[in-house]
């Protein structure tokens, strides 16, 4: 696989451009191309469509997403060494690699792609939260992409993957999971990157729905969610009472106990729970 498309192995690149991993923008480089196109095949057939790929850093899942097949990448990096080995990997693709150098946060990613766009990323691990909660949160649904394909920590694929009842089910689970549907598909060791992190990665494949798993009001749910898991040991009619005077009441009427904790709770036990508290509020029907 180094050498399949007919560039260097990515230590040689590494190395000729002096790329050594920063910490300060969370870089961790993975070395091993057979892995970086395992990772690009868990995305699907890719040969119709655009793919954001945020932090290539030296390009391994750059190659491997156009060996693949994708019909064009938008590579957006934050680390102006890494622009040579990118512009190395253009010029072998010719028109279908765009490079954008900046900070994936504050770029609007859409005036580039067309669709149909999946993302897929080994994340910075400093911003991989936040951006995967910016790509969940736009401002009108469906989004700009059909699915992400991640890597992230795995303490944080298990959050956005965990069930009612587990210790890692909280904020991000319901938030993910309410827009999209969510698994862990590969498992990543710190070996396979330079430099090694102190942690196990996994990824993570997330698809989109076309519509909310239930019917709530976004805002309200989020105030709910941010309620019960802000308190997550206390019981319900505790930790919520802040949102309505008459808390209990409106827990039973949405099928939950008063003094059930959060993280047993289900997503649609929670979007009743908004539902209710909408028409409490005289806004529902």
């Amino acid at each position: 696989m180094a050498t399949i498309d007919g560039l260097p192995p990515l230590r040689e690149v590494i190395n000729r451009h002096d790329l050594r991993a920063r910490k300060s923008l969370g870089q961790n480089f993975l070395m091993d191309l057979n892995l970086t196109a395992r990772i690009a095949r868990q995305a699907g057939d890719l040969t119709a469509c655009d793919v954001l790929e945020v932090g290539p850093g030296p390009g391994g899942l750059t190659r491997a997403l156009l060996h693949e097949g994708a019909r064009h990448v938008l590579a957006v990096e934050k680390d102006p060494r890494c622009l040579p080995a990118l512009a190395e990997i253009s010029a072998r693709y010719p028109g279908r690699l765009t490079v954008v150098e900046g900070d994936a946060l504050k770029i609007d990613v859409a005036q580039y792609l067309r669709p149909p766009v999946r993302v897929v990323a080994n994340l910075p691990y400093n911003v991989g939260t936040e951006l995967l909660i910016r790509w969940l949160t736009p401002d009108s649904w469906p989004p700009f992409w059909e699915s992400l394909t991640l890597m992230f920590q795995k303490e944080v694929a298990q959050r956005i993957t965990a069930q009612p009842g587990s210790r890692a089910y909280g904020r991000l689970s319901i938030l993910t999971q309410w827009r999209a549907r969510a698994r862990m598909v590969m498992e990543i060791p710190p070996a396979a990157f330079t430099p090694p992190p102190k942690v196990t990665s996994s990824v993570v494949q997330i698809e989109r729905r076309d519509e909310m798993l239930f019917p709530a009001d976004e805002a309200i749910l989020t105030r709910v969610v941010a309620a019960a898991f802000g308190q997550r040991r206390k019981m319900l009619r505790a930790s919520l009472r802040g949102l309505h005077p008459d808390i209990e009441t409106l827990l039973e009427s949405a099928g939950i106990r008063p003094t059930e904790r959060a993280e047993n709770v289900s997503i649609e036990g929670f979007c009743a729970l908004s539902r209710a508290l909408e028409k409490a509020a005289g806004r529902g029907g």
